[in-house]
């Protein structure tokens, strides 16, 4: 799960498993796998981010990227 921002300024948690892809359209539009689309203050790059995080937390992807 990781914590977002509606442009409203009102915080939500989001199943990180759930999403599709991320889009700036200006603002940042999460689509899910469901169809639901989301708007959220952070930039692509931080949901980005933030979904790594949960996955590394998970344990599903290392913690480190060997630099190629």
């Amino acid at each position: 799960m990781i914590q977002l921002t509606r442009l409203n300024g009102e915080p939500f948690v989001l199943n990180a498993e759930m999403i599709k892809y991320v889009e700036a359209l200006p603002d940042t539009y999460i689509t899910l796998s469901t169809g639901d689309r989301v708007v959220v203050t952070e930039t692509p790059e931080k949901v980005i981010h933030l979904t790594v995080e949960y996955h590394q937390h998970k344990q599903l992807l290392p913690s480190t990227v060997a630099a190629r």
